[in-house]
């Protein structure tokens, strides 16, 4: 894969002035918490499912492309179960039991769908996106799995499911961009492939997950404005947070992956994937469930504004790194 440093740096730019829009929205009551809540319901239930599909179903069929792909589907298990092994030891001083939870919830769980795809595309291209819905699959399972989990700790009220963890917004339309994917299978004369039916549907897709990332990276500017200014900049354990979540676990992946022999392509997608902010969806968890919500927005809010910095620097860094090493 080829690293795009400069597409990823517009994209973190038009991020940052995205966020500054959405703050000022949510300042003069454009964005209210109604309104972030309906946004937030159509990224999820919409936005995202064409997402994955448009992700998947944009990369030309071939063996080596399917075969890397089910390689990222085993690396995305293998670095949430390790992002889970550093998390817990980490999170232990946290007195407080929901900030422990959210914490941690935090640390495993990046915004790898409504963000990360963007990025992955600014930085690999097509290729980049299409890793990044395999890796979303691992995500998902391990997410209504291990993340409910954890919030569910001394909970009678939260229960993780077989249903949650197979049925739900992201595992299905995983399910069908890779049926799609393996449609476009030149061996089997699929007679859609190519036709004004296919490009419409492709087109779709296209314009369907085009809404994520503006819209997400507004709610979270609007996010942003619910909390004071001490709470976001004077907090030490918020800055402790996103040292051990956009730098530490990052940093830690690197190393452990270079140590495990793997090619320089994968050493680059996992520092990427487990560098950015925390995952949006601990903020609906932590209001459903009543769970530190101001912390788990501030978590979001304050990763995903830091990350505009230390995305960039962690990836230089790695790509430095391996140049010798």
């Amino acid at each position: 894969m080829k690293f795009d440093f400069t597409s990823l740096l517009v994209v973190i730019i038009v991020m940052f002035l995205m966020m500054v829009v959405g703050f000022f929205c949510r300042k003069i009551g454009w964005i209210d918490d109604a309104a972030s809540k309906r946004l937030s319901t159509l990224i999820i239930k919409v936005g995202q499912p064409m997402m994955i599909i448009d992700a998947l179903v944009n990369v030309e069929y071939t063996e080596e492309n399917l075969k890397k792909g089910l390689l990222i589907l085993g690396i995305g298990f293998f670095l949430h179960f390790l992002m889970a092994l550093l998390a817990f030891p980490l999170c232990l001083p946290y007195k407080d039991i929901n900030e422990r939870k959210i914490t941690e919830f935090s640390l495993i769980f990046t915004n790898c769908g409504f963000i990360g795809l963007p990025i992955l595309g600014a930085l690999f291209g097509d290729i980049g996106k299409f890793y990044g819905a395999f890796y979303l699959i691992s995500f998902n399972i391990f997410m209504y799995i291990w993340g409910l989990m954890i919030l569910g700790r001394k909970r009678d009220d939260i229960r993780m499911t077989p249903k949650k963890a197979l049925i739900n917004f992201g595992s299905i339309p995983c399910a069908i961009g890779v049926v799609l994917y393996l449609a476009r299978n030149p061996a089997l004369g699929n007679p859609l492939i190519g036709t004004v039916v296919d490009d419409a549907f492709l087109m779709l897709f296209a314009k369907l997950a085009a809404l994520c990332l503006p819209i997400s990276v507004l709610i979270t500017g609007a996010l942003l404005a619910t909390r004071s200014p001490k709470q976001l900049f004077c907090s030490g354990k918020i800055y402790l947070f996103s040292l051990l979540k956009l730098i530490l676990i990052p940093a830690l992946v690197f190393v452990i992956c270079r140590l495990l022999g793997f090619s320089r392509d994968i050493i680059m997608f996992s520092t990427a994937v487990t560098a950015l902010p925390t995952a949006s969806i601990i903020s609906m968890f932590s209001e459903t469930y009543d769970i530190s919500p101001g912390y788990a927005s501030q978590t979001v809010g304050v990763s995903s504004m830091l990350c505009l910095v230390t995305l960039p620097l962690v990836l230089t860094l790695a790509d430095k790194v391996l140049q010798f090493w």
